[in-house]
C-alpha cells in the first residue's frame, strides 16, 4: 500500500524561521511558548493525566511568561491531586486513588517545563512525577511497570505493560520521544490507545531525556544503540510477538525511530511524528540558529528557560543557544534503508515549514517497502501542533490503523 492522505489547504510561503513550538490555535496565553506547553497539557485530558477545571484554574493564576509561576502553579495544583489519591487509597478505593495520582503525575511534569536543571527543586520534582505514575501504574491491571534497562554503566528509566493477564505473544509498542521528553509524556501521550488496542506498551527514557543529562548521558547520533536494548528487553518476553514490533516516535524520535530501524530488522514497521531525516538543516531553519545573547534576553523567562534545557540536552552551553545547530550535525538517516512499512504523519501547521515539507516529501519518495503511507492531519481538526500533542484522538486513530493494518 502507497498512500498519502492529506488536507486540502494551500500554505503561503513561511514569513519567519520554523518555530516548532508555535501554537495553531491560542488557547489561553500570549507567550507562545508557554500556549504550546499548555496545549501539550491539555492533550493528555483524554488519558488521565488532565483535568480541564484544574488546567485552567492553574493557568489563570500563571504570570504571562513566567516560568517561576508557572511552575509554582503546576506543582501546586500537583500536590492537592496528590493528596486526594492518598485520601482514596486510604480508604480502599483503588481506581479514585489511580486517577488521581496519574494527574498529579503529570502535573508535576508540566512543572518541569520551564525548570532550569539547575533548579534545587528540579530532581525532586522530576522525582515526584515519577513516583506518581509508579504509584499509579501499580493499581492497573496488568499494571503499569516501572523499570529499568541497563545500558552502559546507568539505566534506561521507564515504563511497561504487557497487553493482557497472560504469556500470549502480542502486538508491542516501542514508544519514544524527543529533544524534552520525559517517559511519562509518552505514557500520557498514547499509552491507554495502546492498552485499548491489545498492544503491549514501553517507554523509555533515552540518553539526552528525563534525567539522564545528570549522570552526562545526552542525545547521540547512535540513537540506534539504546534502541537495541530496548528492543533486547522488549523481546526477551514471551507476551512479545516478533513480527509484530512497532516503534512511533515523536519530535527528534521521529529521528531515533528510522535510525534504529535502519540498524535493527527486528523492527516490523515503525511511525515518525514528523520524519527528521536530518536534524541540522532542521534546527538551521529554527530561532535557535540566531539566538544571541541579546536576542535571547528579550524572551520570556518560559521561553529562556525551555530553549536552554533543550541546549543542555544536547551537551551545548546554556548560553550559547545557536550551537544547537552544530550539536545536530549527524543526526540523520538514509530512508532508502528503512525497509520496513512505515508512517510519516505530521500537523498541517507544522507541515507549513518548507523545510518540514522537503523532509517529510524527501523521505517518502526514498522509502522502499510498498507498505508506506504520509498523512498531514488538518488545522481544521484541531490537529496541527508539533507531534498533534493537541488532539490524541486523530493522532492515536492515525497511528493504530497504520499498525494494525501492518499486523493483520
Amino acid at each position: 500500500m502507497i498512500a498519502i492522505s492529506v488536507a486540502t489547504i494551500s500554505f503561503a510561503e513561511p514569513e519567519s524561521d520554523f518555530d516548532a513550538h508555535e501554537s495553531f490555535a491560542k488557547l489561553h496565553f500570549n507567550d507562545n511558548e508557554m500556549d504550546f506547553a499548555f496545549a501539550l497539557i491539555l492533550g493528555a485530558t483524554m488519558n488521565h493525566g488532565c483535568e480541564i477545571g484544574e488546567a485552567f484554574f492553574a493557568a489563570s493564576n500563571i504570570k504571562e511568561g513566567s516560568a517561576e509561576s508557572w511552575q509554582k502553579e503546576w506543582t501546586n495544583m500537583a500536590k492537592r491531586v496528590e493528596k486526594r489519591g492518598e485520601d482514596s487509597l486510604a480508604a480502599g478505593h483503588k481506581v479514585s486513588a489511580r486517577e488521581q495520582f496519574q494527574r498529579a503525575s503529570y502535573y508535576f511534569r508540566a512543572a518541569l517545563i520551564s525548570m532550569m536543571p539547575s533548579d534545587l527543586a528540579f530532581e525532586k520534582t522530576a522525582d515526584q512525577s515519577r513516583n506518581m505514575l509508579t504509584k499509579a501504574g501499580m493499581l492497573f491491571d496488568p499494571p503499569l511497570e516501572y523499570i529499568e534497562i541497563p545500558f552502559e554503566g546507568s539505566v534506561l528509566p521507564g515504563f511497561y505493560r504487557k497487553a493482557a493477564n497472560n504469556d500470549k505473544p502480542a502486538k508491542t509498542l516501542i514508544m519514544l520521544g524527543g529533544g524534552e521528553t520525559f517517559a511519562e509524556d509518552l505514557v500520557f501521550y498514547i499509552g491507554p490507545q495502546a492498552f485499548d488496542r491489545g498492544y503491549n506498551f514501553i517507554t523509555v527514557d533515552l540518553p539526552g531525556q528525563g534525567l539522564l543529562p545528570l549522570e552526562g548521558k545526552v542525545f547521540r547520533a547512535d540513537a540506534n544503540v539504546p534502541i537495541k536494548a530496548v528492543v533486547d528487553y522488549v523481546l526477551a518476553k514471551s507476551e512479545t510477538d516478533p513480527e509484530r514490533l512497532a516503534a512511533y516516535g515523536i519530535s527528534g524520535g521521529g529521528g531515533f525511530v528510522p535510525i534504529a530501524a535502519e540498524n535493527d530488522p527486528r523492527i516490523k514497521a515503525i511511525a515518525m511524528n514528523s520524519a527528521v531525516v536530518d536534524a541540522y538543516p532542521l534546527f538551521a531553519s529554527m530561532p535557535v540558529a540566531s539566538a544571541t545573547e541579546n536576542i535571547v534576553k528579550e524572551w520570556s523567562s518560559f521561553k529562556q528557560n525551555t530553549v536552554k534545557a533543550i541546549a543542555w540536552r544536547w551537551g551545548v552551553e546554556m548560553n550559547d543557544i545557536p550551537s544547537l545547530v552544530a550539536a545536530n550535525k549527524g543526526f540523520a538517516f538514509d530512508p532508502e534503508k528503512v525497509n520496513c512499512p512505515a508512517l510519516i504523519i505530521v500537523g498541517e501547521g507544522e507541515y507549513s515549514n518548507e523545510e518540514v515539507k522537503r523532509q517529510q516529501k524527501l523521505c517518502f519518495k526514498k522509502l522502499p517497502n510498498k507498505y508506506k503511507k504520509f498523512v498531514m492531519t488538518p488545522k481544521n481538526e484541531g490537529a496541527s501542533n508539533h507531534c498533534i500533542t493537541e488532539n490524541r484522538s486523530v493522532m492515536s486513530q492515525v497511528v493504530f490503523d497504520f499498525f494494525d493494518d501492518v499486523f493483520k
